[in-house]
């Protein structure tokens, strides 16, 4: 019995964690847009970083450093909603863009809360079908979808244009790309944990 306490006690604590790091995402992205990267336009950024070392005209690709915590984002978004249910995923959600709009500078207030709500709502659509599948299936797939979706929505609404897609789009694929082989162990640990428990 003192086992299972322990671990229920375990998952609370990496439940809490995983949500607080994914409400922690939304003002670091915003503040390493300003603060972070291999080439800063005056005064406050945006500060961009190469996600791919070729891109247009020999030169890498770049994308602003925000990117970076997008795609973390929603990979943290599939965990809160796997250890603390979809009603707590949603509210997450909701959170989530409303420090979005908050947060953001004014002329890109719609843009970004919009883009939020709607990529992780679009990620949301997809994990929670998947989930029973696979977990790293549902996370790589449900990312992928709000990464598009987040990418496509901020640039459109933002600037009116599509100009820097391929870069946003690159720099948050390599996130939930590294954050792959943590979800794989993270998986392998709740199989141990069954058999513990049974």
């Amino acid at each position: 019995m003192a086992t299972k306490r322990m671990i229920l006690t375990r998952q609370k604590a990496a439940a809490l964690g995983y949500f607080l790091a994914f409400i922690a995402c939304i003002p670091l992205a915003n503040w390493m847009i300003g603060n972070v990267g291999t080439v800063c336009a005056p005064p406050h950024g945006p500060c961009l970083v190469p996600v791919l070392p070729w891109g247009p005209d020999g030169h890498p690709l770049m994308a602003p450093s925000g990117v970076l915590m997008v795609g973390l984002a929603l990979v943290l978004r599939d965990m809160v909603q796997r250890r603390l249910g979809r009603a707590v995923g949603l509210a997450a959600i909701v959170a989530g863009a409303a420090l979005s709009g908050a947060i953001a500078p004014p002329q890109l207030v719609l843009a970004s809360t919009t883009a939020f709500l709607l990529s992780e709502l679009a990620d949301f659509a997809v994990y929670t079908p998947l989930q029973s599948r696979g977990l790293v299936l549902a996370v790589l797939a449900s990312s992928v979808v709000g990464l598009i979706a987040d990418s496509i929505l901020f640039l459109w609404l933002a600037f009116g244009s599509l100009d820097f897609l391929a870069g946003q789009i690159v720099g948050k694929l390599w996130m939930v790309v590294l954050s792959l082989p943590f979800i794989h162990w993270i998986r392998k640990r709740e199989i141990a944990r069954q058999v513990v428990t049974t």
